[in-house]
């Protein structure tokens, strides 16, 4: 019998359970406050909604044997898009929603072989609003549920943002045959690869010089503007930058205008963003999300608005980036109830549930306890915040 968890898989212990449920809390109580309401779509999922009309790649979806083409959802925006535009399509829009649950993604092991990873993810969706006031408000959000974490100024946080239609726009330097190619190594960071493409000298080096272009978002728009003129795209990106300032100071959110980024699902067509702290070794994205009006069309009927936009954050890489006591103070940890004597277990039972009556977690120790002394020893061992020894 096999004693390991699936490759991929993993054990979680009550603390990091009760550590991923708190910090789930924190920002479900933030999208309550922001007007958002909870839905949960389903774990399984036909293979072509998953899919997303082939933004979402055929090796990562993990698949299931069934009479069906059905498989584990991958992240939890294309669900939320169809039962959207489908079971809650008489609901007045905008739509705001938002999800929790595990994710499943499949992907080659270093020998060769197929694994699979599952991930706890929480965001939101805005459908049904196409305009940039959409944009603003997911993004305000999205400071605020950082704000509510308490992220610390060690942690340098990072929000990172990018546009589809920037990167287009900046790609029509390159023969139209060349473009999908060359978006690809660019967003993949690959110098010698956007080297070796058959270009002219100049789109070549506008192109190395595009690669390099991150940082500080007036710096970037001024270099924009050098290149594409007074486009109106980059009108409407400097007013959400001016819009997000103030407040990204406010929570010690460093901005970052990105102009070839793109995130791992090509699932969005417009505004893309990130959000990268530094982790004890390294950088860890913890929140991702952008613009998908493109996927919704897909599910929505005629005369429907096809807009929608969100986020979702990494429940899992959240609990890794803060050390591991940061969230100790906050978890419930329960008294110990002990007797001397075990025919004093119903006076135990009584007064655990006056505990409870007050807010305050315990458990009842099910041997008795010579001492006072032995009961603190139990509680200590058991991980409890102390003893209660009834005599």
């Amino acid at each position: 019998m096999a004693l390991q968890p699936a490759a991929g898989a993993r054990d979680l212990n009550p603390r990091e359970v009760e550590r991923q449920r708190l910090l789930c809390e924190q920002l479900a109580e933030v999208y309550r406050l922001w007007g958002y309401q909870e839905v949960s779509p389903p774990t399984v999922e036909r293979l072509d909604t998953l899919k997303a009309g082939g933004a979402i790649a055929d090796r990562e979806v993990v698949r299931l044997v069934a009479d069906d083409p059905l498989g584990l959802r991958p992240e939890l925006t294309a669900s939320i898009a169809r039962a959207a535009s489908t079971r809650l399509a008489h609901r007045p829009r905008p739509l705001r929603l938002w999800a929790s649950g595990t994710t499943f993604r499949c992907f080659q092991g270093d020998g060769g072989d197929l694994r699979i990873t599952e991930r706890l993810q929480s965001g939101v969706e805005l459908l049904g609003e196409a305009s940039d006031a959409a944009d603003m408000e997911l993004l305000h959000l999205l400071l605020a549920a950082l704000a509510r974490l308490g992220l610390q100024g060690n942690h340098q946080t990072t929000l990172l943002l990018g546009h589809h239609e920037l990167l287009g726009a900046l790609l029509e330097v390159v023969p139209a045959e060349a473009r999908p190619l060359a978006r690809e190594r660019l967003t993949s960071f690959d110098a010698l690869g956007l080297d070796a493409l058959p270009l002219p000298e100049s789109a070549r080096g506008r192109l190395r010089t595009l690669m390099g272009l991150r940082g500080e978002p007036a710096t970037v728009l001024y270099q924009l503007e050098q290149w594409l003129g007074p486009l109106p795209l980059l009108g409407r990106i400097e007013t959400l930058l001016r819009s997000l300032a103030p407040l990204a100071a406010r929570v010690g959110v460093r901005l970052q205008l990105d102009p070839t980024f793109q995130p791992h699902f090509d699932l969005y067509d417009g505004l893309v963003f990130k959000v990268v702290c530094q982790g004890r070794e390294a950088p860890v994205a913890i929140a991702s999300g952008g613009r998908y009006d493109r996927l919704v069309a897909r599910f929505c009927g005629a005369g429907a608005v096809a807009a929608g936009t969100g986020f979702g954050f990494a429940i899992d890489a959240l609990q890794e980036l803060f050390a591991a006591d940061s969230l100790s103070a906050r978890e419930a940890t329960p008294w110990l109830v002990a007797v001397a004597a075990l025919d004093q277990l119903p006076a135990a039972l009584e007064r655990m549930a006056e505990l409870h009556q007050r807010g305050e977690a315990a458990e009842v120790c099910g041997q008795a306890c010579g001492s006072e002394a032995e009961a603190r020893e139990r509680a200590a061992a058991r991980g409890c915040r102390g003893a209660i020894w009834l005599v």
